[in-house]
């Protein structure tokens, strides 16, 4: 059993940062389409980046809950703690690296995101192999968690807020790039 959710979590990893490489530029690939926009980078803000984790991870936790929901009844809060771990350090690794150093670079940039993908799917595992608790409250909580992250990913998509989290470094607009 150890080893079946062992490699379901590697192949959310791997799913996560395959679909998500491929998300940064499918904005732009398409034209700039809305549909695209709601799950695409559309600019390089860190918010965006965030959401180029986020949402592989929600596509691939929709098919795990499948196939592993009656061997884990703690699935769903234990995929929102693992996604809010991964969110929280995109932020918090990017912000360190480049407020001690002064600039970034692309290959660090890359690096933590596949460390957030990585801390998602090992906080993941570590809850669903102990088998935390996973009470039918828990599990709507984990629920509502990663639902209410999917509305927020898509709102501040098309209305962000005038923060720098949100602010595209290069342009220093917010949101979509106006053409």
């Amino acid at each position: 059993m150890k080893k079946r959710l062992l490699l379901w979590e590697a192949a959310g990893f791997l799913f996560t940062a395959a679909v998500g490489a491929l998300l940064h530029f499918t904005y732009d690939w398409s034209g700039g389409t809305v549909l695209a926009a709601a799950f695409s980078a559309v600019n390089e803000s860190t918010w965006e980046h965030m959401k180029l984790l986020f949402f592989p991870v929600f596509f691939f936790s929709v098919i795990q809950v499948c196939f592993l929901g009656r061997n884990y009844p703690n699935v769903l809060s234990a995929r929102a703690a693992g996604t809010l771990a991964g969110l929280v350090l995109i932020p918090t690794l990017f912000y360190t690296y480049t407020g001690v150093f002064g600039r970034h670079w692309l290959w660090a940039d890359i690096a933590v995101f596949l460390i957030a993908a990585a801390a998602v799917y090992a906080v993941d595992f570590l809850l669903l192999e102990r088998r935390c608790p996973g009470g039918l409250w828990r599990q709507v909580a984990g629920l509502l968690v990663l639902w209410l992250l999917a509305f927020l990913f898509i709102c501040f998509t098309f209305r962000p807020p005038q923060l720098p989290l949100w602010q595209d470094p290069v342009t220093g607009l917010y949101g979509i790039p106006v053409s």
